[in-house]
């Protein structure tokens, strides 16, 4: 990783995932407590995490207005 980093154009790409990525996640871990899935299979836990990426989506929504 560290030679990786120290290439100039791989820094600023992965700076940019401490703006974009990584607080989404974190928020939805601390804020909303969402620690691991409560079902099994790839269906439904792509259908828990939808509606998880949902609720976050419509909390900020209502903070914004």
């Amino acid at each position: 990783m560290s030679t990786k980093l120290k290439r100039a154009g791989y820094r600023s790409r992965y700076r940019l995932r401490k703006q974009i990525v990584e607080p989404v996640f974190g928020q939805i871990k601390q804020a909303r407590g969402f620690r691991q899935f409560l079902l099994r299979s790839i269906d439904k836990v792509k259908a828990e995490w939808a509606m998880i990426c949902t609720a976050h989506n419509l909390t900020k929504l209502v903070a914004a207005l």
